[in-house]
């Protein structure tokens, strides 16, 4: 088959696919919806995981990512539904035909209006070709939209990082962070503005000498030169703007729908954890059965307690993390290696007897640490005293947290409280809040 773009035989046979088109936009429009409600509930547990550990940038583009699905799978449905139509109406002109207004035998004024606005069948029929098109093409536009938006949030996540904790990175590192951040971000904004504008910054001869390495250096970063035919060829298009203008209040109310909550309830919905009077799922390990459902500050087995004993678990997190070096500030690392990192910059020969010191010290900061972290917690069940004695663990997530187990046999059956109770180091003093509460039923077996 001849390439060449400018031949009679290759524009004839673009001419003979585009006849055929609609059968791959079905077929490819099917698959791609697949993937995306099968995307759903992984992007809402690593959000959900994401936003239990602290890492505000993680929730903020699992939340993206999630509106960018919803609008891709509007987009899609809406894609089918009028390419069914356009079928269904290719069915309907073959048994009848163009429409036959004078058979209706309605008024001269209706017949001259429905003549006017609906016209001949197969003008309906070329409008619905029209937005499928339309559409189909949209959505993948939008895709790789969302995909060079998420390579520079990518970008800006690692050097972000890299300037937040550059004290262990070598100096020519961290000043080469701080210029291509600034860039990075200077120029996004740039070409943010030219895309929101529909080109502005082209227009201008003189602006446009300015803005085109930005242009240039962009088009790579975000391989934007994959789909810029696509994007022009929409600009370039007055229906297929309308489109776009009319698609773009629909998308937000969709950013709108995904964070709508139902209220049912005047005096309960804003508890986010367990009290006295309200007993929270994620106080509870049995209550956890969603992938997205995340642990509160601290979990039991189950809201009935049949055992003589009560296993405990306090997740980890950052902030529990700071509280710890705040407390004992010789746990404090030099180094924060919280995050993402990388060895590229800290390669080091080490022998095996600086090896084993390093390992003896690590294994002795974590018995510290430990040690300084049961001083920092005690229980009290129903107002009497229980002392902590936590280790570390992971759960069936891999997420880590701290666990011990307190003997309860001596507790009347009935219903119970138990209170988190935290040493706090604030300044100059020592402060006691009650950091979590849990109510519980114990009955013996």
């Amino acid at each position: 088959m001849n390439t060449d773009y400018r031949t009679p035989s290759f524009k004839r046979f673009l001419d003979a696919l585009q006849q055929q088109s609609w059968e791959l936009e079905l077929l490819l429009s099917g698959f791609v919806l697949y993937g995306l409600f099968n995307a759903i509930e992984p992007l809402r547990e690593q959000g959900a995981i994401a936003n239990y550990i602290g890492n505000e940038l993680s929730v903020f583009s699992h939340s993206l990512a999630l509106v960018s699905v919803y609008i891709l799978i509007f987009n899609l449905i809406t894609h089918i539904i009028l390419r069914g139509l356009w079928i269904g109406s290719l069915g309907l002109r073959y048994v009848s035909g163009d429409i036959n207004y004078e058979k209706l035998n309605y008024s001269k004024k209706f017949e001259k209006h429905l003549a006017k606005n609906i016209g001949p069948f197969d003008r309906y029929i070329a409008n619905l070709e029209n937005y499928c098109s339309i559409i189909f093409a949209l959505t993948f536009l939008l895709i790789f939209y969302f995909f060079s938006f998420f390579i520079v949030l990518a970008i800006n996540s690692i050097l972000l990082h890299t300037l937040i904790t550059s004290k262990g990175y070598p100096d020519w590192l961290q000043v080469l962070s701080v210029i291509i951040f600034m860039v990075l971000n200077l120029g996004g904004i740039i070409v943010f503005i030219d895309f929101i504008t529909q080109g502005l910054l082209k227009k201008n001869k003189w602006v446009s000498k300015l803005y085109f390495p930005i242009y240039w250096v962009f088009s790579f970063i975000t391989f934007s030169f994959l789909y810029r035919a696509l994007t022009y060829n929409f600009l370039d298009n007055k229906f297929g703007k309308r489109i776009i203008f009319f698609l773009l209040p629909i998308y937000i109310i969709i950013a709108l729908i995904v964070n709508i909550e139902y209220s049912n309830t005047n005096y309960f919905n804003d508890l986010e954890t367990s009290n006295n009077v309200f007993a929270h799922k994620n106080s509870y390990r049995d209550m956890l059965t969603k992938k997205q459902d995340m642990p509160g500050k601290m979990v039991i087995p189950s809201k009935l307690i049949q055992n003589n004993y009560l296993e405990i678990t306090l997740p980890y997190s950052k902030d529990l993390d700071d509280l710890v070096f705040n407390f004992d500030s010789i746990l404090k690392p030099e180094i924060d290696k919280r995050g993402i990192r990388t060895e590229l910059f800290n390669l080091t020969i080490n022998n095996s007897d600086s090896s084993m010191a390093n390992s003896k010290k690590l294994s002795s900061l974590r018995k510290k640490y430990l040690k300084v972290f049961n001083q920092m917690h005690y229980f009290t069940i129903d107002g009497v005293m229980r002392d902590a004695d936590f280790i570390a663990t992971t759960d069936e997530r891999d997420l880590l947290g701290f666990i011990t187990y307190l003997n309860i046999r001596d507790l009347n059956e009935g219903n119970h409280v138990i209170n988190l109770v935290r040493k706090k180091k604030e300044k100059d003093s020592l402060v006691v809040t009650v950091e979590e509460t849990i109510p519980f039923w114990y009955f013996k077996s």
